[in-house]
C-alpha cells in the first residue's frame, strides 16, 4: 500500500506546516515535507505527504490535484 503523496507547483513560501495543514483536512498526516535545495536551503518547489491509509491519500489526492494554493495550482499524485 502507497500512501506517500507527491506534491508539485507549490509556492516557494510554502513551509511544513502549511503543507501538513492543506492534507490534515482530507485524513490524518503522518508526515508532511517540502523539499529544499541542500545548499541554499530554499524551497524546491514540490514535496511529499505521508497519509495514515492508502484510502486518505486517494482522498487527498482528488480534492486536492489541480487546486490552486498560495497562487499556483498543485499537481498531487501517489509518489
Amino acid at each position: 500500500m502507497n500512501k506517500k503523496v507527491y506534491v508539485g507547483g507549490l509556492a516557494y513560501s510554502v513551509t511544513d506546516e502549511q503543507l501538513r495543514d492543506l492534507f490534515a483536512a482530507h485524513g490524518t498526516v503522518e508526515s508532511a515535507k517540502v523539499v529544499k535545495d541542500r545548499y541554499t536551503d530554499a524551497a524546491r518547489g514540490f514535496g511529499f505527504v505521508e497519509m495514515a491509509s492508502q484510502q486518505e491519500a486517494e482522498k487527498a489526492i482528488q480534492a486536492l490535484n489541480g487546486t490552486v494554493f498560495q497562487g499556483r495550482t498543485l499537481t498531487v499524485n501517489l509518489s
